[in-house]
């Protein structure tokens, strides 16, 4: 981790999901995230306030499509909230209500 960077909180299976990608598509994420962790903003980006306040999808294409949706507004780290492959042109609800349930039990924890 770069000196001054916010650290990676990864939430629920994450982590794990992102290990299961292409190669190239996991070092594009990775990238991705370590500008974030710079304080800087990833290439291709959008809010996602339909998974929560100050929620952020990276969107990487690198052998298909893959999301990323995180939080950076909290001061101590960067919480990925959950990666994931993306199948359609709309997010699945699936994937959303993932998101949306991590959202809820982070901000729950930090009361």
């Amino acid at each position: 981790m770069m000196a001054g960077a916010k650290p990676l909180r990864w939430l629920g299976d994450s982590r794990d999901r992102l290990r299961r990608f292409p190669d190239a598509a996991r070092r594009e994420i990775g990238y991705q995230l370590s500008l974030v962790q710079a304080g800087r903003s990833a290439g291709d980006w959008k809010p996602m306030p339909a998974v929560g306040s100050g929620v952020i999808e990276i969107r990487v294409s690198a052998q298909g499509e893959y999301r990323v949706f995180y939080v950076a507004k909290i001061e101590d780290a960067i919480y990925v909230l959950h990666v994931f492959a993306k199948k359609t042109r709309k997010t699945s609800p699936l994937d959303l209500e993932l998101g949306q349930k991590r959202y809820r039990e982070l901000m729950e924890r930090r009361k």
